[in-house]
């Protein structure tokens, strides 16, 4: 049995999606990163009481305790700081958001290291699933006319297998396909275990890490006999219009079509402006649903983004307008006033239509 005759793991949550997606443009969240800086966490914020001793009390392992500052480990408040994600995945619901992303973009084996904090991957992503569906959970009983989505995120990690990080040996690679594949199992296993209503490969920048990943979840899928929808998102890096491992939009949709994906899209790098051309470029070929989430504009000379809420629901319009879109959110520098904007923005607009898309008898 192929993984697209699996039955889905969660069913109802899985068609009540489906539906809503031919339905009407569902709103994801923003940026993750963007909240968190406004908490000004130091070093004893990120570790809280956990892992305020110097290791991890509740396992009583000291890879927390390695010489290195856990303070930008993101991933890891959902762990020392859970009450923090989950005002940050409810602000974005009562902004508007249909979905919300869990706190896992770097919670794999490979990007955990640089804390000394493998052993916490499983339990970073299942968490991280936790929090987000019993936010959604939340809102749905305030209004269980509108349902709302965990996707389970799984990032890039910080090695790239297609392109060697040593300039004088163009042969050398630092990761190898089978380790991302064993890094995304585990950390999709988590996912799944948490509760996620979906996984969502994201900000590929290069297409063997994300069919590494896609490998992974596949092959979960098989072992548990069920399976859930399926998103991938990459990033064009800079305004060459390709990813970091050199495909066009175009290309990248190519390369990951055989998976059939309940939508592909683009997110990060570029603000929307920038990315139009691209996601014109995947509607006009993707026989699955389409997605973005961009950033707020381009970082200015700071590294900080200024295009206010107001700006990028106008850009955002025109991609409803001309129907390009699916589904639709923000990334680095948005925020919940953002996608309370792009919400507004989309709302009166039909949902593309895709020709291929999964539905609900998948």
């Amino acid at each position: 049995m192929s993984d697209h005759q699996l039955p889905w793991l969660r069913p109802e949550r899985a068609n009540t999606l489906l539906a809503a997606l031919d339905q009407r443009i569902l709103i994801m969240d923003g940026g993750m990163g963007t909240m968190l800086q406004g908490h000004k966490l130091d070093e004893t914020g990120y570790r809280g009481k956990r892992f305020a001793d110097g290791y991890d009390s509740q396992h009583h392992q000291h890879g927390a305790d390695c010489g290195c500052e856990l303070k930008g480990n993101n991933d890891l408040l959902s762990l020392s700081q859970p009450d923090i994600i989950t005002d940050i995945h409810r602000a974005y619901l009562q902004a508007g958001a249909d979905l919300v992303e869990t706190n896992t973009f770097n919670a794999t084996r490979i990007s955990q290291s640089d804390y000394q904090l493998q052993h916490l991957v499983y339990e970073l992503n299942r968490e991280g699933a936790q929090l987000a569906r019993a936010a959604c959970a939340a809102e749905e009983a305030k209004d269980a006319a509108k349902p709302r989505f965990a996707i389970g995120v799984l990032g890039p990690t910080s090695r790239t297998a297609s392109i060697s990080p040593d300039v004088n040996d163009p042969g050398f690679r630092n990761v190898s396909f089978s380790e991302l594949v064993d890094n995304y199992t585990e950390a999709a296993a988590g996912l799944l275990d948490g509760g996620a209503d979906l996984l969502m490969v994201e900000t590929v920048f290069d297409t063997l890490n994300a069919k590494a990943a896609l490998f992974a979840i596949n092959q979960l899928f098989g072992e548990r006999g069920a399976r859930l929808p399926v998103m991938i998102s990459g990033t064009i890096t800079d305004r060459s219009g390709r990813t970091l491992s050199g495909q066009t939009a175009e290309a990248f949709y190519v390369s990951l079509a055989h998976v059939r994906p309940m939508s592909i899209g683009l997110n990060c790098a570029l603000g929307a402006e920038e990315l139009r051309p691209h996601i014109q470029a995947l509607s006009d070929i993707a026989d699955c649903r389409i997605s973005t989430h961009p950033n707020a504009g381009l970082p200015n000379a700071f590294g900080e983004y200024d295009e206010t809420p107001e700006q990028m629901g106008h850009t955002i319009e025109g991609f409803a307008r001309d129907g390009l879109l699916n589904m639709v959110g923000g990334c680095c520098g948005t925020t919940p006033g953002h996608i309370e904007a792009i919400a507004g923005a989309v709302k009166h607009h039909a949902p593309r239509k895709a020709p291929g898309a999964i539905s609900e008898a998948a």
